[in-house]
């Protein structure tokens, strides 16, 4: 939460932090991968890319519990519902010039929406998973966030910090998520 608000704070006065991430921003495209690399990252955040990975994780949840999840699955997809209207009002009262130009750009919806699609699915699926099953599901959806991250930077379709802007956001909509979801009817267990 500190983050997401010295970060909104730092783009609406223009502060210091702004010119560092910009700074940072245009050594990340100088250093960047193969465009082909980049760009397919940048892609997770799509909807059509995100929003069936959930869909997918919201389904196995509810077959696998005999529909006793539907309470979880509720929680994570309203949550996942409020990132449009959030995202859009920020980005609207905020009006960040992004790197190749335009306004909107803090914070990334992208950034967003992978984030929060993938963290809400292997919270759906996890207790399901083995130990290392587990293990291995959290590094590989860190790793796709991570690189979705970059590849936004890479391309120059966003700032670096739009893109950690993102991130808190949807932390903060998966806490109050998966806080809810253990409060009410069909809860995970663990």
């Amino acid at each position: 939460m500190l983050v997401l608000i010295l970060g909104t704070w730092q783009v609406l006065v223009r502060g210091a932090l702004v010119d560092r991430d910009e700074d940072l921003g245009v050594a990340l495209r100088d250093a960047a991968p193969p465009r082909a690399l980049a760009e397919a990252l940048a892609d997770v955040g799509n909807l059509e890319v995100a929003l069936p990975l959930l869909a997918v994780a919201m389904a196995l949840s509810l077959l696998r519990s005999r529909g006793r999840t539907w309470w979880p699955v509720l929680c994570y997809a309203l949550a996942t519902g409020l990132l449009a209207p959030l995202v859009s009002a920020v980005k609207a009262w905020t009006d960040r010039t992004g790197p190749l130009g335009g306004g909107g750009f803090y914070p990334s919806g992208h950034a967003t929406i992978t984030a929060a699609a993938l963290g809400a699915a292997l919270l759906l699926v996890h207790c399901g998973l083995s130990r290392a099953a587990r293990s291995s599901a959290y590094v590989v959806v860190a790793v796709l966030v991570l690189g979705n991250g970059l590849g936004l930077v890479w391309r120059g379709y966003h700032w670096p910090l739009d893109v950690v802007a993102g991130w808190c956001l949807s932390v903060l909509l998966l806490c109050a998520a998966f806080a809810a979801s253990g409060r009410g009817p069909g809860r995970l267990s663990s």
